[in-house]
């Protein structure tokens, strides 16, 4: 059974509407994006949502 801790943590995301996705990458990839974000001192979630949210902007301009 999940600890209480888990629950409410769960219940917060889904109402604030956080998912969880998995991508199969390259390894070498994964590790050089994780290294250029500490270089720079951002987030590795942070930075991938800023580009995820520019490309679907470059998109969404072309439609």
């Amino acid at each position: 059974m999940a600890k209480p801790q888990t629950i409410a943590t769960r219940k917060y995301e889904a109402k604030a509407g956080w998912v969880s996705k998995s991508y199969k990458l390259k390894k070498d990839v994964v590790e050089a994006y994780a290294d250029a974000c500490a270089k720079v001192g951002v987030s590795a979630a942070g930075q991938l949502t800023k580009m995820m949210q520019g490309f679907i902007a470059e998109v969404e301009k072309t439609e």
